[in-house]
């Protein structure tokens, strides 16, 4: 497959897994604390991938690309924590896309000032992407607090920056992910135990949301492998247009489960979404 395509492959693959996968994480963070979810899903995420980088005979990361994995992996904790507290507290489908707007612009940016504009057709499709994440992200009913929306506009800086520095990584993909979760992991660990989350309480007779909360973890590895493999074979900010399309799947996801509605502005986002990344896949 061509680097191209398999790079825009890839970046919707991590815009499904992600969307997937926050609307999972909105739901258990209803139903266990923040933290606690948060730290299952890292683990869950450090357990997939050592053991895929061990099948697939990755080394250790050479030290500039472990240290972009760590430093990501600190942003990405904090942009996770802020989303499942903001899914947890507003509608699915008003706070998700905000992250999308920020979580798009700054890797874009980026990407375009290290490896400059893509051709006009891709060009077209990065902007409609835009457009896409905006619409669906205008349609407040008011159910979703000031708190809600600056938790969502952090998520949303801490997922720009994540994007930024793991797209930074320059060889293997499993491996530095290890690194990433392990450092989460651990960060998450730490906060755990000095805010005293009652851990065993809150798993006690629940097996099914701890399912659900490792469901959750496996998605994120697979978004994350994805974003990774889109970023070294067609550059950051293909990757991060594309991934950055991840809240259309949770705002289905909701109108289908949760039976949040979609108006006619949802829709319209919808749509534009799926053309920006025809137009994309076509510029390739």
């Amino acid at each position: 497959m061509p680097p191209d395509l398999l790079a825009a492959a890839a970046g919707l693959f991590a815009a499904a897994s992600w969307g997937a996968g926050d609307f999972g994480g909105g739901i258990a963070a209803k139903r266990l604390p923040v933290f606690l979810a948060l730290l299952i899903t890292q683990a869950v995420g450090l357990a997939g991938a050592l053991l895929a980088a061990g099948l697939l005979g990755e080394e250790f990361p050479a030290p500039v690309d472990a240290a972009w994995a760590a430093v990501a992996a600190v942003f990405g904790s904090l942009g996770l924590a802020g989303l499942y507290r903001a899914l947890a507290d507003g509608r699915m489908g008003i706070v998700a896309p905000i992250t999308g707007v920020l979580t798009a612009a700054i890797p874009v940016a980026v990407g375009i000032a290290m490896a400059g504009l893509p051709g006009p057709v891709r060009l077209a499709g990065f902007g409609l992407a835009i457009v896409a994440i905006l619409l669906v992200s205008s349609a407040d009913d008011g159910t979703t607090g000031r708190g809600g929306i600056l938790l969502a506009v952090a998520a949303g800086v801490g997922f720009g920056l994540y994007s930024t520095c793991i797209g930074q990584v320059q060889a293997g993909i499993f491996a530095p992910l290890a690194v990433s979760r392990a450092t989460a992991s651990g960060l998450v660990l730490l906060i755990v135990l000095v805010s005293r989350v009652p851990v065993r309480a809150s798993l006690r007779g629940r097996p099914r949301l701890v399912g659900l909360v490792v469901l959750v973890g496996v998605l994120d590895l697979a978004g994350n492998a994805s974003f990774l493999l889109a970023a070294q074979a067609g550059g950051l900010a293909l990757a991060a247009i594309l991934g950055s399309l991840y809240p259309v799947g949770t705002v289905v996801l909701a109108a289908i489960v949760l039976r949040e509605p979609i108006g006619r502005v949802h829709a319209a986002g919808i749509g534009a979404a799926a053309l920006a990344a025809m137009l994309i896949v076509g510029g390739a």
